[in-house]
Formats: structure tokens, C-alpha cells, sequence
């Protein structure tokens, strides 16, 4: 399960309506539960440098170090990624499957517009698994 506050909700709700006909993306920071959940504490934007935005995420190498030293100086621990997929679908794309890297990490995709949508799958390192996406008190 993916475990999201509202104003985390909300931060990546907010980046995707941002980036408008483009992909957004980012990291998710926060602690790793016992039982599986991926408790996100932050978000964390990040540019979207593919050469194709508008169908395809990649956040720059350098970028990524940077936000995850950051991530572990706070005391916390990348639980997953997320990016939008503007027109669509709400699923994994077959690119997302073929970049995805981190086995056991959470994968949100958000579809922002006039009824968002935030779902969010763990990669296994051969496909996407569907996880519960549970929003919390703050």
C-alpha cells in the first residue's frame, strides 16, 4: 500500500495540473513499514528532461542523487517515484515497464484534470503489481 497525507496528495495532484499537456514526475520520501506500506513523508519535484515529454518521464541522473542525499539527510528513505500521464490511461505504460529500476518500490501515476485520479503500482523487477493507495490524516 502506498500511504499519502493529503498535502502530499494534493503536491502531486497540483504538479501534474502544472505541467499541463506535459509528463510531471518526482520522489517519493518516507519510511518503509513492516507491513509492506511505503508511508510517504515528502515529495519531492523533479524536472521531467525527456527528449518526448508529453509521453515519457526521466528525471536528470545528477538531479535524482541530489534529491535522494537530500532525502536520507532528512532522515527519511525513497519509498517510490511518481509522474502523470496527462491524456492518459491511468496504468503503467509499456515504457514505464521497460524503465522502471527499483524492485520493490512504489510507482504512482497520476492523471490530473477535472477528475484526478492517483494510482500507484510496486514494481516486482519483471512487472507492475496494483497496490491500495490510502490517504491519511496530517
Amino acid at each position: 500500500m502506498l500511504s499519502l497525507s493529503r498535502s502530499g496528495y494534493d503536491e502531486i495532484l497540483s504538479h501534474a495540473d502544472a505541467g499541463g499537456e506535459e509528463e510531471v514526475c518526482g520522489v517519493l520520501a518516507g519510511e518503509r513499514c513492516e507491513d509492506g506500506t511505503a508511508r510517504v513523508g515528502a515529495v519531492h519535484r523533479a524536472e521531467n528532461v525527456a527528449e518526448q515529454p508529453r509521453t515519457r518521464y526521466r528525471i536528470d541522473p545528477t538531479e535524482q542523487l541530489a534529491i535522494i542525499e537530500r532525502i536520507e539527510k532528512s532522515g527519511r528513505e525513497v519509498v517510490g517515484f511518481y509522474h502523470s500521464h496527462p491524456t492518459g490511461p491511468a496504468v503503467p505504460s509499456e515504457t514505464d515497464a521497460e524503465r522502471a529500476a527499483w524492485p520493490g518500490y512504489s510507482y504512482a501515476i497520476c492523471v490530473p484534470g477535472e477528475r484526478p485520479y492517483l494510482g500507484s503500482w510496486r514494481w516486482t523487477g519483471e512487472r507492475f503489481e496494483r497496490e491500495a493507495v490510502a490517504l491519511r490524516p496530517e
